[in-house]
């Protein structure tokens, strides 16, 4: 039990959710960060769809390492997450239609997400399926953590509301008070991401170019 929890483990899991974070460090993912944030429950979602399909994902190319041809490892890659993310698209379709809708096309796109296929062909083919596990969880939350961040802001300055709940009073409105509608403008998103990138190398000085 020790051993599934060592040091090095803890590592694989954490490092995502703060130093080596895909979308702030590795620059990964940035496109759907753009276009599924304008509101919270959309880019919750897509931050536990990407998690669930990393982490299954480098499970099963972790176990199966050993046995793919190196000449068709991308493709072998691209089938397993083909068939998590055609799972995750129908379960959405079944049981939260409406956010399935807003999120329209990019649930398919998880299939050509930077994050997953780096961590598939950097990670799950040279350990085992454990640590692969824990790297994708780590390296989906991480994601995750990001997107649910810019969607907070957006939605709050752009619509007043956090996951259709109305957070700025009435009066407010009655005093003059305006939604920024820039907010709700792809733009804004990157803008979020890159305070966010300031402040994690600000924070952390192992981040800053010499």
């Amino acid at each position: 039990m020790s051993q599934l929890f060592s040091k090095k483990n803890k590592e694989v899991f954490f490092a995502p959710l703060g130093v080596d974070n895909p979308v702030t460090v590795q620059v990964l993912g940035i496109c759907s960060a753009l276009a599924v944030t304008a509101k919270l429950e959309p880019a919750i979602v897509m931050g536990l769809s990407v998690t669930v399909i990393t982490a299954f994902a480098n499970v099963v190319i972790s176990l199966l390492r050993k046995t793919i041809p190196n000449r068709i490892r991308i493709i072998v890659q691209l089938v397993v997450v083909a068939a998590l993310v055609t799972i995750v698209s129908e379960i959405l379709k079944a049981f939260a239609y409406d956010v399935s809708v807003q999120l329209s096309v990019y649930v398919g796109l998880i299939i050509t997400n930077c994050i997953l296929m780096g961590r598939l062909e950097a990670f799950a083919m040279q350990n085992g399926p454990w640590e692969s596990c824990l790297d994708g969880i780590g390296n989906g939350l991480g994601y995750a953590k990001i997107l649910i961040i810019v969607a907070f802001f957006r939605e709050l300055l752009g619509s007043g509301t956090l996951l259709n709940f109305r957070i700025i009073p009435e009066s407010f409105y009655k005093m003059g008070y305006l939604n920024n509608g820039l907010m709700l403008m792809p733009p804004m998103a990157l803008i979020i991401v890159a305070c966010i990138i300031w402040y994690q190398r600000a924070k952390h000085k192992e981040l800053q170019e010499n």
